[in-house]
């Protein structure tokens, strides 16, 4: 049995101001699904990759993973087709996943920079027997619960929620492969309305019941969504070099 990475690069780049796929965004030179894939298979945990993309750039995003490959790395790539949510973008990965595969990594495209180190202990942790496992960091701004907002949009606070159990999920998430699939098909009625669709792939599982374990997550392994998300990635990726 195997290890496999679904890795999600189906998003628009609307609010990285750009006209193309936020995916085929340049990071240093790189595409940024470029640079999370070779972070995946750098990992040495991973035995294939499914990168999900929009159906319209198929060929655009195929052509960076020449011999099916991922570059520098004898990693197999297989580009797949997405779908109208990341949801459904990660079910079409599953799909597309071999049968000798037993433990899945869910990751963003968007999340470039993740370690390796981080993506071997996500592994690690669903092969020590957690079958669905998150890396998180501390919240460390103080976070309130708000009603609705008035007519000149101030809005009452109704509760501070204590900050010292609240976590930012990261990826990428690691499942085993029978508990995502379960997870997928009975949440598959939300998957193509954006509104009724996950934002994760744990909350899937968490609506079965299931336990979702945490491991430490890193600063680099942030989400690349707008300018200054961008911004600050340089500046990280400058620091490891």
């Amino acid at each position: 049995m195997s290890s496999a990475a679904v890795l999600t690069a189906a998003g628009s780049g609307t609010r990285l101001g750009r006209a193309l796929p936020k995916a085929l965004v340049e990071l240093g030179g790189q595409p940024l699904v470029l640079r999370a894939a070779v972070g995946l298979a750098r990992a040495g945990c991973i035995g294939a990759v499914v990168v999900t993309v929009p159906a319209a750039e198929r060929d655009a995003f195929a052509a960076l993973f020449p011999g099916g490959t991922v570059p520098g790395t004898d990693v197999p790539a297989r580009v797949v087709a997405g779908g109208p949510t990341r949801q459904a973008s990660v079910a079409a990965g599953l799909a597309a996943l071999g049968d000798d595969v037993d433990v899945v990594l869910v990751h963003d495209a968007a999340r470039c920079l993740t370690p390796p180190a981080l993506v071997r202990a996500v592994e690690a942790a669903v092969r020590a027997g957690h079958r669905a496992v998150v890396p998180a960091v501390p919240v460390t701004d103080t976070v309130k619960r708000v009603g609705d907002a008035g007519p000149d949009g101030a809005a009452p606070v109704v509760a501070t929620v204590p900050r010292l159990d609240l976590r930012a999920v990261q990826t990428p998430q690691g499942f085993d492969r029978a508990l995502l699939d379960a997870a997928h098909a009975a949440g598959a009625h939300r998957a193509g309305d954006e509104a009724a669709a996950v934002s994760d792939d744990a909350g899937l599982v968490e609506a079965l019941g299931e336990r979702v374990w945490v491991v430490p997550g890193d600063e680099r392994a942030l989400k690349i969504t707008t300018p200054r998300d961008l911004a600050l990635a340089e500046l990280l990726l400058a620091e490891d070099h």
